[in-house]
């Protein structure tokens, strides 16, 4: 665990509906605020962002709907540590994280590839569901 205490030093939020065209949405939108921030949408940093995005919102859409409630992303750029977090929250609390473990399943492969890209990435409890958090070395 990093003694440091990271501290944001650009934030945005957004609650998206928790449709196949919202998690599409997260995905635009973390690539044009990266973009806004300085790192274009061509760049290796962006592009693996938006992966990440499109994996966990994809997973807030598919496992963590209730009906009536949005989802939300958050995108974090944290100092000290040069830290770019994304945070996918959603309303159901009632499942857990899985990993695929038939190789010949249609799904589940999603954390795996967040395994994969991220840094770090972990899942924290809220007052109503949980978020799903990844990190990336800016």
């Amino acid at each position: 665990m990093n003694a440091e205490i990271s501290t944001p030093a650009a934030e945005l939020t957004q609650r998206l509906s928790a449709t196949p065209r919202g998690a599409r949405l997260a995905r635009r939108l973390v690539a044009h605020q990266l973009a806004t921030w300085g790192y274009p949408h061509d760049s290796d940093l962006n592009y693996t962002a938006q992966q990440l995005t499109a994996e966990l919102a994809a997973n807030a859409v598919t496992h963590g709907r209730v009906p009536g409630r949005d989802f939300e992303v958050r995108l974090l750029l944290l100092t000290p540590g040069n830290t770019l977090r994304i945070e996918v929250s959603d309303a159901r609390d009632d499942r857990r994280l899985r990993f695929v473990r038939d190789a010949g399943a249609e799904g589940g492969r999603g954390l795996v590839v967040v395994s994969l890209l991220a840094r770090a990435w972990g899942v924290k409890e809220r007052d109503v569901g949980k978020t799903v958090w990844a990190e990336l070395t800016l």
